[in-house]
């Protein structure tokens, strides 16, 4: 499989687009959907002439509703099934709709309440899932079969596992009993055959989820909009992933706890680093499969989406690993991986591939080198540019090529206005000065007009920013656990004299499309 060349001559071009999530779309239903919110905001992108919708992983989040700890690298999140879609399918009825509306109308449309959503939306997929299986609709019965078997390499250990976790009311795999923690051949069979009904179904929500997916891609591409995804470096350890795959992984051989945790040093963001939990990857073993899994995992995700950001890409040059039985990332350890091997078989495998390098952080020349030595575009933020001396790599005038994407600011960061706001008086000058000033728009669009005006082939801003929201719109706070991955915005804030404006600026700064 090689990308399209329309998406490789992308990063040649000088292009703009906004960051937002599917969760963070309006709809009647307490979470943003691949319905008509998502046909909007593309609509909206339209307008606007931005060319780039970047969104978070897709996967289905579990406890703490991160995108990036999502019970499968390439399942949907079925929170994000249209129960409009399916009402058109003639899986639902009206009044099925209507008691999920009413439940909504009463509750705050600008955050998601992941637990009352789950209450909400799962019975009707399970009502949708019955009646699609009494529908005598040949071609849709079809189209599901097509789906499973085109998509079987995952799908099958992915029902399974979700099966299971039913089954155990949420217990992670590594809680199971041994024999099907441990993928015993015999335990595996067994289970297959209890809990079929349970695995059809889970297959009936992810052929949901992409069939709506595939439509709204097909709907995006067709006005002139890439789908910017984002592939977490490393896997939830309560994953289908690690269940299914636990020889490359670095696992306790007896608990099936992660021996070696992923995470990031003391930085920017923490004082104590980051301890994400994930067990950290056995590259050896890895690299005697020609990295077989990895390989399987790009060749998915570019089934939808169009561009790749692979999230926290140091790792693959050198990862920080603290030891189990740790509390913070401070006790942890560089360890080197063999990521000139992987990206040379991925190339040799797939050809040059649409992927961005998120480099932020503790980067280190080696890594600056890996992801030159294959052409991956880097990422400036300009919240990172006013802190430091004037050799700070985040200022424009220190961007010495094109290939990279500039953002604002990313879903870890506060809003622009919100980092604005609670900057000293001397710190909020030296943003000004730089600037020569904040247009009358506000500081967010003197943002966004600096991350225009920069040689950047691509410039990146939330939707948050467009909108000159605060403190309490941001995405994620990282190194808590609490009020992330819930913002959403308003039905019709996105106004036509926003898209209107926003399409002056990136004609103004040559960034229209053709």
């Amino acid at each position: 499989m090689h990308c399209s060349e329309d998406v490789i001559f992308m990063f040649d071009r000088r292009l703009s687009g906004i960051l937002l999530h599917p969760t963070s779309l309006p709809s009647n239903y307490g979470i943003g959907d691949l319905g008509n919110g998502a046909y909007r905001f593309v609509d909206f992108l339209e307008k606007g002439d931005q060319q780039v919708w970047q969104i978070l992983p897709l996967g289905p989040t579990g406890a703490g509703n991160s995108p990036y700890l999502a019970y499968s690298a390439l399942a949907g999140n079925p929170l994000m099934i249209s129960l409009d879609i399916l009402y058109g399918d003639d899986l639902l009825t009206e009044e099925d709709l209507e008691t999920v509306k009413t439940t909504f109308e009463k509750q705050n449309s600008s955050r998601v309440n992941f637990d009352l959503v789950i209450k909400q939306k799962y019975p009707l997929f399970r009502k949708a899932f019955e009646t699609f299986q009494e529908k005598e609709d040949e071609e849709y019965q079809l189209e599901f079969s097509q789906f499973c078997e085109d998509y079987r390499y995952w799908l099958e250990d992915y029902a399974l596992y979700m099966a299971l976790k039913d089954y155990h009311q949420g217990a992670a795999w590594f809680q199971w009993d041994e024999a099907i923690a441990k993928r015993n051949p015999e335990a595996i069979h067994q289970w297959q055959m209890k809990l079929g009904k349970e695995m059809f179904y889970h297959k009936f929500l992810q052929f949901s989820f992409f069939k709506q997916w595939r439509n709204l891609k097909k709907y995006a591409n067709e006005k002139n909009v890439k789908i910017f995804g984002d592939i977490p470096i490393y896997v939830a350890h309560d994953s289908v992933d690690v269940w299914a795959n636990q020889e490359i992984f670095c696992l306790d051989a007896k608990t099936g706890a992660a021996a070696l945790m992923a995470g990031v040093p003391p930085d920017y963001f923490s004082e104590t680093g980051q301890l994400w939990g994930n067990p950290v990857y056995d590259w050896e073993v890895l690299e005697k499969t020609n990295f077989a899994w990895w390989i399987q995992r790009i060749k998915g995700m570019l089934e939808y989406v169009d561009i790749m950001r692979i999230d926290h890409f140091r790792g693959f040059e050198a990862y920080w690993a603290v030891p189990e039985g740790e509390t913070t990332a401070v006790n942890g350890e560089w360890l080197t991986a063999p990521g000139d091997k992987f990206f040379a078989i991925l190339d040799k495998e797939l050809g040059t591939l649409p992927i961005v390098a998120e480099d932020l952080g503790v980067i280190t020349p080696e890594v600056e080198e890996l992801r030159d030595k294959y052409k991956f575009p880097g990422m400036k933020v300009l919240h990172f540019a006013f802190d430091s001396d004037r050799a700070n790599g985040f200022l424009p005038y220190n961007y010495n090529d094109r290939n990279f994407v500039v953002y604002t600011g990313t879903h870890d960061n506060d809003t622009t206005v919100g980092w604005f706001e609670k900057r000293s008086f001397s710190e909020k000058k030296r943003v000004v000065d730089f600037m020569g000033g904040i247009c009358n728009e506000g500081i967010h669009w003197s943002l966004i007009r600096l991350a225009l005006a920069s040689v950047a082939n691509l410039a990146i801003f939330p939707v948050q920013d467009l909108l000159g929201l605060g403190s309490d719109s941001k995405m994620n706070t990282p190194g808590t656990i609490t009020d992330n991955w819930s913002w959403r915005y308003e039905d019709n804030v996105l106004t036509d004299d926003i898209s209107e404006h926003l399409k002056y600026l990136t004609f103004l700064y040559g960034r229209a499309s053709f």
